[in-house]
């Protein structure tokens, strides 16, 4: 088959296509696109083809087509378009015209190679606080589900006041608007359908680097300790091998801290945590809304709900509650190639069933006793608390040791 162009273009429409594209457009047999693109040439005799959804489908007829073929596209094709999944599949030839981010940057007179970009087109917000937290500068593609509204909604909640917002609707269109808002403003304005969001940092927010200090967790009272304490979490943390788009389970999260420290670390991946106690997983929520992380959490007794996440890159259990084996069944099954577990254990108990549980199941494992002591001052002087000792596990299939 003969190459597909692919072009790219603007909200004006014909106005800003160069002649040559034009050209190709109406010497085609078949043009393919949006709905509106197509509506930019209303006078095109060939056949056209509207761009609805199911992609796998179009790629099966365009491998089989003859037809002179041109498929329209909004700015980039190759910047969170269709581009990058019709270049991989067809030959194409990708002509992009301005991108809405480029076209909003331009408009706010502000350099955008140190930015950031995210895509909620199409996409949750899951996940959206720990992206964004810490940035000078993002660039946000929404979609009529994430509007500018909604996604300054969502950031409010975790407290992101550090943050005004330019918005660009309808960019290069005659219509075409621009207005810088707080979030706060943002939240109850109305927006045309077309939009991007360029979130802009002005005063330092709240900053959290790995290892946050237990104390700054909210935790169970009267009870109050029961957390993976912070010397442990981060060796813990360190032997889950975590990348920035790692999928992590947290099993027996209680305050969330070992999650939370990981959403940090997995930005762009994803973090699910379970835990059957109700009051815990209040409590969790509140310190995700402090440490501005939106990961999954689930009310239940793994390995129940476990087969609701997708398999991990890193496996984390801080509790067994009695379910050892069948938790192993689960965790050793689903943990993918090169994925690494880790398992702190309190009790002699606990260490020798988890280490002959793993080994029984292919595991190779290595143990760190973790034995800590805080200063603490008494009178003028200083003396030490022991912090209870704890056995970290950690354990990888044999065959992905490296």
């Amino acid at each position: 088959m003969q190459p597909i162009k692919l072009i790219g273009i603007g909200a004006d429409g014909k106005q800003s296509l160069p002649p040559l594209y034009e050209q190709w457009i109406y010497e085609s047999e078949l043009l393919i696109g949006g709905e509106r693109h197509l509506s930019f040439f209303p006078d095109y005799q060939g056949e056209t083809i509207v761009i609805q959804s199911g992609l796998a489908s179009l790629v099966e007829r365009l491998r089989q087509e003859m037809k002179r073929t041109v498929i329209l596209a909004s700015g980039d094709p190759l910047f969170y378009g269709i581009g990058s999944y019709l270049s991989s599949k067809l030959p194409i030839e990708v002509y992009p015209a301005v991108s809405s981010v480029q076209w909003a940057f331009a408009k706010m007179g502000e350099k955008w190679h140190d930015a950031a970009f995210i895509s909620v087109h199409g996409r949750p917000l899951k996940g959206l606080a720990q992206r964004i937290d810490g940035l000078e500068k993002v660039a946000i593609l929404t979609d009529a589900a994430n509007s500018p509204a909604v996604i300054a909604n969502y950031l409010l909640s975790y407290g992101m006041t550090e943050y005004r917002a330019f918005v660009g609707e309808h960019l290069g269109a005659p219509d075409e608007r621009c207005r810088f808002f707080s979030l706060e403003e943002m939240v109850n304005t109305e927006f045309l359908p077309l939009n991007i969001v360029i979130l802009q940092k002005t005063k330092e927010g709240s900053t959290w680097s790995l290892g946050i200090e237990d104390d700054e967790f909210f935790q169970r009272k009267p009870e109050k300790g029961l957390i993976t304490k912070k010397e442990v979490r981060v060796l813990s943390i360190s032997a889950m091998k975590l990348e920035r788009t790692s999928t992590v389970w947290d099993i027996g999260t209680c305050t969330g801290s070992v999650a939370i420290e990981a959403a940090k670390i997995a930005r762009d991946g994803a973090v699910f945590a379970i835990e059957k106690n109700e009051h815990d997983i209040a409590i969790c929520r509140k310190n995700m809304q402090k440490f501005r992380t939106d990961f999954t959490l689930v009310h239940g007794r793994a390995p129940d709900h476990l087969h609701e996440f997708p398999d991990p890159d890193a496996i984390f259990i801080g509790g067994t509650s009695g379910e050892m084996a069948p938790l192993l069944d689960v965790c050793c099954k689903r943990l993918k190639k090169n994925g690494r577990m880790v398992i702190n254990a309190v009790t002699l108990d606990t260490l020798h069933e988890a280490l002959e549980g793993l080994k029984n199941r292919g595991f190779h494992t290595d143990v760190t006793l973790a034995q800590f002591a805080r200063s603490k001052p008494i009178l003028q002087l200083t003396r030490f608390d022991a912090l209870n000792p704890i056995f970290i596990i950690s354990a990888y299939r044999k065959d992905d040791s490296k």
